[in-house]
């Protein structure tokens, strides 16, 4: 089937329409974990159970990894046939897609359970606080499989320039989530009192819901371009072996960004214990001011693959353009926020300014606001290279960065140097200026632009 144009129209106004629905699918994944952070926190053994969620929330978010290989993947494959105009590969390539998420998934929770608790004793969980993990992630890993499907459906739908179905459905399950939380966790409206159990039970049969209910109205044709049937085929190894190719640099990218998270947890130990949890508290803003630029990014892949699937480079080009100008003026938005709002953030969490761990989360905050644009540019060169399927660029970006310049600056400025925490944390900015540079540099020189129906 020959390529079919580009879609017509305004960038600047199809990625504003793209992202604003991640955007609030994002947050509402965010909200998800706090509904059931805050749900506990409501049991009378409350620390206790806190606990063993954050441990076993580590775990999951660790296992995520993979998901997140096979998602940016298939967004690549599809966004590349749709733009191309062949319906026939976009079928197979979800068809194929949700069969491997639902493997995947078996394979976490089968894995997960065996692992979970020395992984977790790794991390330094143990007693009541062991056993609080333990009963939330095993009852959580067991819907793996219709959270892995619902997360690829999703991304199936942004690739083919609909990310309204999936936000509506979410918002749909999150209430959900919070009306099976309030029975299970507390024993409300006739329901068991299971604690962290019910936390997990609530958020897995969301997801059961979220994943009928998506795979229904596919199935029904409300979006013309994926009207298919998801459902379990004989796995295409080739196809498996290219998801894998686009996809496992990507999953590579976010375990290095990890790593160097850790690198700074485990330098702030040395420093000051309240260092490390001012660093905690700051990850937290972190998680939200950074949703809408990652949205956007996500945007930016999928018009991206659309138009190099049309064999329209000057386009994907100029999309890039359109998205890196709304990600560097919203990112900067957010950080004037940040930087003017500083102690009343740390407000919100009950910590006072003038204190010591005010102190260091006024710091980390701070050059977390200042990094916000630059961010912005970064992370808009990795949309256009997942989109591209070119995801080997960003890993080795990243990677080159983070290893050989990022972490050995922290512990440069933090030790040798005597900065202290501000050093540590300082590097973690600069290497965003080096990610940009190079990215731009990769950019102009053009090898990414592959066009066609095939990555």
């Amino acid at each position: 089937m020959r390529p079919r144009p580009a879609p017509d129209g305004p960038i600047l106004r199809q990625l504003f329409q793209l992202a604003w629905p991640v955007v609030g699918l994002n947050v509402l994944t965010v909200l998800a974990l706090a509904v059931d952070t805050a749900m506990v926190g409501h049991l009378p053994d409350a620390d206790v159970a806190l606990t063993g969620l954050g441990f076993a929330t580590q775990i999951v978010f660790l296992l995520m990894v993979l998901m997140i290989g096979v998602t940016v993947g298939s967004v690549a494959f599809v966004a590349r046939a749709h733009g191309a105009g062949d319906r026939d590969r976009v079928d197979h390539v979800v068809a194929q897609s949700v069969t491997v998420a639902l493997m995947l998934g078996l394979v976490v929770a089968t894995v997960g359970n065996l692992l979970g608790g020395p992984l977790m004793q790794l991390l330094g969980a143990h007693g009541a606080e062991l056993d609080a993990g333990l009963a939330y992630l095993r009852v959580l890993l067991a819907f793996a499989p219709a959270t892995y499907v619902n997360i690829l459906l999703a991304a199936a739908l942004r690739g083919v320039g609909n990310t309204k179905l999936p936000f509506v459905v979410s918002l749909a399950s999150n209430l959900l989530n919070f009306l099976f939380n309030y029975g299970f966790i507390l024993g409300h409206w006739g329901f068991p009192a299971l604690g962290v159990q019910g936390a997990a039970l609530g958020t897995g049969l969301s997801q059961v819901f979220a994943v009928v209910v998506l795979g229904g109205l596919l199935a029904r044709g409300i979006e013309p371009a994926l009207h298919i049937r998801p459902r379990i085929v004989r796995p295409d190894w080739a196809h498996v072996r290219d998801l894998l190719r686009i996809g496992a640099p990507a999953a590579a990218d976010m375990v290095v960004l990890n790593a160097a998270f850790l690198s700074i947890v485990g330098m702030l130990g040395r420093i000051d214990p309240l260092a490390v949890a001012a660093h905690g508290l700051g990850l937290r803003v972190q998680a939200l001011a950074f949703v809408p630029g990652m949205s956007i990014s996500q945007a930016i892949g999928a018009l991206v693959g659309n138009a190099l699937g049309a064999g329209d480079s000057a386009r994907a080009r100029a999309v890039l353009r359109a998205g890196l100008g709304l990600c560097v003026v919203v990112m900067t938005t957010l950080a004037v926020a940040i930087l003017f709002g500083v102690d009343g953030i740390i407000s919100l969490f009950e910590v006072a300014p003038d204190s010591t761990l005010g102190g260091f989360t006024a710091t980390w905050m701070r050059l977390l606001g200042y990094c916000m644009p630059i961010v912005g540019v970064y992370i808009a060169f990795v949309g256009l290279f997942q989109g591209s399927g070119a995801t080997r660029i960003s890993l080795s970006i990243n990677a080159l960065v983070t290893l050989v310049f990022q972490i050995p600056l922290s512990f440069v400025l933090g030790f040798p140097l005597g900065l202290g925490a501000f050093g540590v944390w300082v590097a973690f900015p600069l290497g965003f200026v080096g990610k940009a540079a190079l990215a731009s540099w990769i950019y102009r020189r053009g090898g990414w632009a592959r066009t066609g129906a095939r990555v």
